[in-house]
């Protein structure tokens, strides 16, 4: 089944999407969040476009493990989408992704003053796609 992951912020929301088999993940861009509804409409469409069937989602927490008020947001956000597509949300620690999206950046040799601002969403869409590799390794999707 073809998913799609999500790496939520507030200002950027990153995507990554998979083949139907679950074989092979690749980024997905990044979208601009300027409010819930927005964001949710234009996912709503690339859903459907994409022809997505399941939905994994990030689910940040404090650095001792514990749910915090991001964690609440995040849930908020996809309990919204959750309703606006009908499709099921499979939950990702999402602990240090952005951390490793960056240091993959940076590996990449991408110059240091693009890799702090990401506005093109590149550490966005990389950090939905480690959430997404970390679905399929552990057999959440496909």
């Amino acid at each position: 089944m073809r998913a799609l992951a999500i790496d939520f912020g507030e200002a950027r929301i990153g995507l990554a999407i998979c083949d139907d088999e679950a074989r092979v993940a690749t980024p997905f861009g990044a979208l601009t969040r300027d409010t819930d509804r927005r964001a949710i409409a234009r996912l709503r469409d690339l859903i459907r476009q994409e022809e997505v069937a399941i939905l994994v989602v990030g689910e940040p927490k404090g650095l001792d493990g514990v749910p915090d008020e991001r964690t609440d947001r995040v849930h908020r956000f996809a309990d919204k989408l959750r309703r606006a597509t009908g499709l099921e949300i499979v939950w990702v620690d999402e602990a240090l992704t952005t951390v490793e999206a960056a240091e993959a950046l940076a590996a990449l040799d991408m110059e240091p003053k693009r890799r702090r601002s990401d506005h093109d969403g590149r550490r966005d869409s990389l950090a939905a796609l480690i959430i997404l590799r970390e679905a399929i390794d552990r057999g959440l999707v496909g």
